[in-house]
């Protein structure tokens, strides 16, 4: 085929905008171009690839199985040359670019703040994006690569990623402030077995959940849950205004100013488990720098 001749990418970009508007004059005014010099393109565009991409009749436009299988890939090579064009602005030494990091509301105590605290005084460059998700949300992410790190709490993430604990907790009871009994008189949790629970719903957090349920049934009882929330704050407030009793990781009792006691869980065999997860093949070199920092005994 004669090199003149050939589907380039602005071609590419035209059929979008006809695929997308369904209208050649508003896909022409969108790309500041004669309503004939599109049609053309776009008859062209046919030609070369020999098949019809659109349906075109007096009231509308439509897209041919043809035109809807083409918009579909070329939605994909649109984002890939986005990604290339994000990869190529972070290739170098990866002391500057972007990093996107997923984490639980627990996270934010401790483990994060200190890593970001870490991150600018070594890589006063890297630029961070931060969404607070739950557990799940973030394997997604991370294996869409929407997010280059996440910090969860799981037994186990997919083979694609890799899964370093960072920071491992105690957990803690929280009960109101004036609930019938002084902290020194625990003596194990089988005295709360009539007691309404306040947890983080399954969904969230199953590894987590499991771990409460655990220790409950350690002490012979299966928790009665009243509520569940997603947020340590509000679960405190919820054990403040005697709704029920709690069971956290430990490091979430800094922070909150509010009517509640705790009592840390320390003979137990369970521990709350804070862990750092990544894609193995995520080629951002700020990434590898951050998870270096991280694991990096300071």
């Amino acid at each position: 085929m004669h090199m003149d001749y050939q589907v380039e990418l602005r071609h590419y970009v035209y059929f979008m905008a006809v695929a997308e508007e369904l209208h050649f004059r508003k896909a022409a005014d969108k790309l500041f171009i004669s309503q004939p010099g599109l049609s053309r393109q776009i008859k062209q565009m046919e030609e070369l690839l020999a098949a019809q991409l659109f349906i075109r009749d007096k009231k509308k436009v439509s897209l041919t199985p043809a035109g809807h299988f083409l918009k579909q890939r070329v939605a994909l090579l649109f984002k890939d040359i986005q990604d290339t064009k994000r990869q190529l602005q972070l290739i170098g030494t990866g002391d500057s670019g972007e990093l996107r990091i997923g984490f639980l509301g627990s996270a934010m105590q401790n483990v994060v703040p200190d890593l970001l605290l870490r991150l600018k005084k070594r890589y006063p460059k890297i630029k961070t994006t931060l969404g607070e998700r739950s557990n799940t949300d973030q394997v997604a992410s991370i294996l869409n690569d929407e997010l280059d790190m996440g910090f969860v709490r799981l037994a186990k993430v997919p083979a694609d990623l890799e899964m370093f604990t960072v920071y491992q907790d105690t957990f803690s009871l929280v009960l109101p402030e004036n609930y019938p009994m002084l902290t020194r008189d625990y003596n194990g949790m089988q005295r709360f077995a009539q007691d309404d629970f306040i947890l983080f719903p399954p969904e969230y957090s199953p590894h987590y959940y499991d771990t409460i349920m655990g220790i409950c049934s350690d002490a012979g009882f299966k928790p009665k849950v009243s509520h569940e929330s997603v947020h340590a704050q509000t679960i405190f407030r919820l054990v403040e205004n005697n709704l029920g009793i709690a069971i956290v990781p430990t490091a979430l009792q800094g922070g909150f100013q509010m009517r509640v006691k705790f009592i840390e869980l320390k003979d137990i065999p369970q521990k709350a488990s804070l862990s750092v997860i990544w894609k193995k093949d995520n080629p951002n070199p700020v990434l590898k720098n951050c998870i270096d920092l991280l694991l990096r005994v300071s």
